[in-house]
């Protein structure tokens, strides 16, 4: 049994749709507001593969520089700053408090593993008033290693001092579960919106629409896999 429970954050926990309306004025749609988030991705996985280090913020604004000069938009350097400011400006989704309050109350120790920076990570679950429910809060960036590498999640182990195989990682990533199981931790899938299992990766044993399904399902297997009572 997993019992402590490490979670993604951006998208897993808070939500980058407050972002739109930047997105909005400065390109015209708030959907490129999912683009860029993609390129972030796509320039943090390229880091990770081939070995130069570049932080998640870095990728951030080099994924806005790209998509301003794919759509021919002058971003504004202000505006720069404010996609930057509101990553750390985020609201957790509704189903978020509740269902980390319902876990720790059962017993099981929780943490956050990001790809942002501890600087970065502190000041998002701050803002979104959850900080207080996660034991820890880890960086990927303390060793200038992004997820899906395996050498966060065995960070995360280490620090929380316990074998990888009793982490269980919650994420709304694909990658960020093959990562996690192809290192050797647990994991559960949060299908937020538009989110999808990558079907190259065996599913985890938790995969639920939002946070409270997933939360349930845990609980269930724990139910399930504590001893009988003695008589």
């Amino acid at each position: 049994m997993n019992h402590v429970l490490v979670f993604d954050v951006n998208e897993t926990l808070l939500n980058l749709a407050a972002l739109d309306p930047l997105f909005a004025r400065v390109f015209g749609d708030g959907s490129y507001r999912r683009l860029w988030f993609a390129q972030m991705l796509q320039n943090a996985l390229v880091s990770t593969v081939t070995g130069v280090y570049a932080d998640f913020t870095a990728c951030q604004e080099a994924a806005l520089a790209m998509l301003a000069e794919r759509q021919s938009v002058m971003v504004a350097a202000t505006d720069r700053q404010a996609v930057i400011d509101g990553m750390r400006r985020l609201p957790a989704h509704p189903d978020v408090r509740i269902s980390l309050e319902r876990l720790r109350s059962a017993g099981f120790r929780l943490a956050t593993l990001t790809n942002s920076t501890l600087e970065v990570a502190e000041a998002q679950l701050a803002y979104a008033g959850i900080r207080d429910l996660f034991e820890r809060v880890l960086s990927a960036d303390t060793v200038r290693r992004l997820k899906p590498a395996r050498e966060p999640y065995a960070m995360a182990a280490e620090q929380l001092g316990v074998p990888l195989g009793d982490v269980r990682l919650i994420a709304a990533h694909a990658w960020d579960i093959a990562g996690a199981l192809r290192a050797g931790c647990g994991a559960a899938f949060v299908g937020r919106p538009g989110m999808v299992l990558d079907p190259l990766i065996s599913p985890p044993d938790v995969v639920g629409n939002d946070l409270r399904e997933v939360a349930d399902q845990i609980l269930a297997l724990e139910s399930s896999s504590a001893p009988p009572p003695t008589t």
